[in-house]
């Protein structure tokens, strides 16, 4: 039911990104499956999507000793070449102007003018050397700054709380402290009123309704539950800002309702496991709303509401928590999330677990919060944090990241507020520090390199953990990343994870390649520019095709790429979750392998080579070479590459391939970032089919592919071998594919072009070089490259007098 209220709150509108009364940016309506944040009437099952829309990106990333401002990736791989690049000169005294800067926030106001067509930020073309100063906090910055928070336990535990409410993420020294803040910060304006207009369009709305999705073992209420969970956090954030009682009793409206204590049922048959404990995401995230409204209005529910509140979360919540770890049936078919599981369920189980049980610390007359934090906490150590990689790749696949840190950062966040201790869940990782890398090096132009699957609806999930990390890594940039981002202005985190001290253009001394050299990952992430999505983005991958949650395709290989704001070769994304053996993928094939039946998941719904219609081969152990002329970004958002800048990677992927003796592929960039090079040298004995997925309308000429997209062109070049053409393709199953499973269908994916060549077996290689045709450029501006051995590339190799 909708209240009414007289504070003046705004509905969602379109407005320009500078507003400070802008809910989305211009970019609004358009589904970003990086955020996946669109206006609640706009949402749609992502996983059900046509196909990921090449530019639909979001938006939100690595060498052991990397660090944000340091030149990564800028030498031959296992070689001491020294980097080299342009540079603008810095302010002569750096602390000066970062201190300028952010006593000048209100003048200089948000970076990005306005978002483009996928939601990602457009930024001045003007130099402003007052704002565009090196990353940094400012620790002078003292009227700026958050108060320090006067619970500090020498000796923290789990189970003792500070005394005040709200204990969970925001206690309320911060709360106090807000309002000045958001006066003089344009991003926490602009922030504030995202918020408020989020929580009267939900408002607006009815009560979420109980809609299962598949059945209650398949994705279950998942959707429902992060709609409450968004609702709750958006309603008790806004009457602690505005202190109107009516966000209260909406908040009140909608915990009935989904405590099935309300006018429409909230149950599929289900009483006593509404919240669905069959998919155990589902207990984690209602169990999380409810732990904020619970301790967030805290001093505003009756003793009867508090009661309420209480009983329903240890009822559906705690209590079904405590017998995952408890009880083996019922953890062998439910609690199956905490067995040697780094990804996002065990984040995001473990995170809504703790979170209900810190909320009830000291009122729970059963002691099932306390018991569960003994099990909670060293399970998500064991599991959650072990998440990324060595490299901060995320372990199941880019958009994956966004759930696993989510629940990660909101496990943490509340532990530290609540009880003043971490317990190692910051560190007991040495490269959790750099997943926030991971998350900016995989966010391409268009969108992120969106390999494997993109998960369900985000909600209330967004990329804000890396506003968090920013503080408690001591790495500025990803907070200033993250800020401009589309997906920062929706969830109440943002307001309390942002250190207002923060200072700069994440991009001043940002290396533009980065290179992820873990086993499990092996990916490569090269661009022209941070501040312009008009430029250059090609992103590779190879690594296993094991060790990723079941979310991964067979794609050693792939690549994505990105010129003149469109995406030319781009990712089709998730299949159905709820189709059969969707996620049974731990066989090459057989019923414990029927994941790589669908299309999707299959070797030939991806970027890559193809040999005899057959499926990769999940024990791939690829390996990796790559190098980089070293360019880091100066602080200007103008920034030109060099006419000698490149970067390039390079696999040999034969051990994916059962019906090939060699297989080896490789990526350039030529002619100062303005081409790109693909190279493939293969000796089969099977057919070979070179396979890319492209939304661009495809005119054929020969060895000649020109491809129009968005109103801009690419010339795609076949330069060997003399005789290969190419051809178009649906993107759909080979006619001679083993069977789906019964009843089950490939989706559809309308608008999508496979360009492809075809070769005979043996011995072959292929180079394919594509020619954006970039505004004002002459053919004198390309190159021809000449043909050079992949284990003889290097950074002079393909040098011309």
């Amino acid at each position: 039911m909708a209240r009414s209220f007289d504070s003046g709150q705004r509905p969602l509108t379109n407005v320009p990104y500078e507003s400070a009364n802008n809910p989305y940016n211009s970019g609004a309506g358009f589904y970003n499956e990086s955020s996946g944040f669109l206006p609640p009437q706009q949402r749609k099952k992502s996983g059900l999507s046509p196909w990921i829309k090449f530019g639909i990106p979001i938006v939100v990333i690595i060498i052991a000793a990397a660090v944000v401002g340091g030149v990564v990736g800028s030498r031959d791989h296992k070689s001491s070449t020294s980097s080299s690049g342009s540079s603008s000169s810095g302010p002569s005294n750096p602390s000066a102007a970062a201190s300028s800067a952010v006593n000048n926030k209100e003048a200089i106001g948000v970076f990005p003018t306005a978002t483009d067509s996928y939601g990602l930020p457009v930024y001045p073309t003007t130099a402003n050397t007052a704002a565009f100063v090196a990353p940094t906090f400012v620790a002078s910055a003292t009227s700026a700054a958050w108060p320090s928070d006067t619970f500090t336990p020498s000796s923290p535990a789990p189970t003792s709380v500070r005394s005040d409410r709200p204990r969970l993420i925001a206690p309320k020294y911060k709360w106090d402290a807000l309002p000045g803040l958001i006066a003089n910060d344009p991003y926490l304006q602009e922030w504030n009123a995202t918020i408020i207009g989020n929580a009267t369009a939900y408002n607006q709305s009815s009560l979420v309704q109980y809609t299962v999705d598949g059945g209650l073992s398949l994705s279950g209420v998942l959707d429902v539950a992060r709609q409450v969970k968004e609702r709750l956090k958006a309603y008790a954030y806004a009457f602690r800002i505005t202190g109107n009682k009516g966000w209260v009793d909406r908040a009140w409206d909608e915990i009935l309702n989904a405590s099935n204590n309300g006018s429409q049922p909230f149950s599929a048959g289900n009483d006593g496991d509404n919240w669905n404990s069959q998919h155990f995401l589902d207990v984690g995230e209602f169990t999380a709303g409810f732990a904020i409204a619970y301790d967030w209005l805290y001093d505003q529910w009756s003793d009867d509401q508090r009661n309420a509140i209480m009983w329903t979360m240890l009822n559906l919540g705690l209590n079904k928590g405590v017998q995952s770890y408890t009880n083996n049936t019922f953890h062998d078919f439910y609690g199956w999330w905490q067995d040697d599981v780094n990804g996002n369920w065990n984040c995001v189980c473990n995170s809504g677990l703790t979170l209900g049980a810190l909320a009830l610390l000291g009122d729970d007359p059963t002691g099932q919060a306390q018991q569960l934090l003994g099990f909670t906490i060293p399970n998500a150590l064991a599991n959650c944090v072990q998440g990324p990689s060595t490299d901060g790749t995320w372990s199941e696949t880019a958009n994956y990241w966004y759930f696993g840190t989510t629940g990660h950062s909101e496990m943490t966040s509340a532990l530290m507020t609540a009880t003043g201790s971490d317990y190692g869940m910051l560190h007991n990782n040495t490269a959790f520090n750099q997943t926030g890398l991971f998350h900016m090096y995989v966010t391409g132009m268009t969108s992120l390199f969106n390999y494997g699957d993109h998960g369900p609806n985000k909600y209330s999930t967004t990329a804000d953990s890396l506003l968090f990390y920013g503080t408690q890594y001591n790495t500025p940039a990803y907070m200033l990343f993250q800020r401009d981002q589309r997906d920062a202005h929706s969830d109440p985190w943002a307001m309390f994870w942002y250190d207002p001290t923060v200072t700069g253009a994440f991009w001043d001394n940002l290396p533009l390649d980065h290179f992820f050299d873990d086993p499990v990952d092996q990916w490569a992430s090269m661009r022209t520019s941070w501040t312009s999505n008009e430029g250059l983005y090609a992103a590779i991958k190879s690594g296993q095709l094991q060790k990723h949650q079941n979310h991964n395709d067979l794609d050693c290989g792939d690549f994505v790429l990105d010129a003149m704001g469109q995406r030319w070769a781009g990712e089709l994304g998730s299949g159905d979750y709820d189709a059969s053996g969707y996620f049974n993928g731990n066989a090459q094939d057989g019923t414990n392998g029927q994941r790589w039946l669908y299309y999707r998941k299959r070797t030939e719904g991806q970027n890559t080579i193809v040999v005899g219609e057959q499926n990769q081969l999940i024990t791939a152990e690829p390996t990796i070479k790559h190098g980089s002329t070293g360019e880091v970004q100066d602080a200007t958002t103008t920034y030109q590459v060099p006419s000698t800048s490149l970067a390039y990677f390079t696999t040999d992927m034969s051990s994916a391939y059962s019906t090939a003796t060699s297989m080896k592929r490789g990526l350039r960039l030529l002619a100062g970032r303005k081409q790109v090079l693909l190279q493939d040298e293969m000796d089969t004995s099977a057919p070979i089919q070179w396979r890319m997925h492209t939304n661009a309308t495809v005119t054929l000429n020969g060895a000649t592919a020109t491809l129009a997209l968005g109103g801009q062109t690419m010339i795609v070049q076949i330069l060997s071998p003399s005789s290969a053409t190419f051809t178009t393709l649906n993107a759909t199953r080979y006619a001679d594919d083993p069977p789906l499973p019964p009843n089950q269908v490939d989706q559809p994916n309308p608008g999508v072009t496979v360009l492809a060549i075809n070769l005979d077996a043996g011995q072959q290689t292929v180079q394919v070089l594509f020619n954006p045709q970039w505004p004002g450029s002459s053919s004198s501006d390309f190159v021809t490259p000449p043909s050079v051995s992949l284990d003889d590339w290097s950074l002079t190799s393909h040098n011309q007098s």
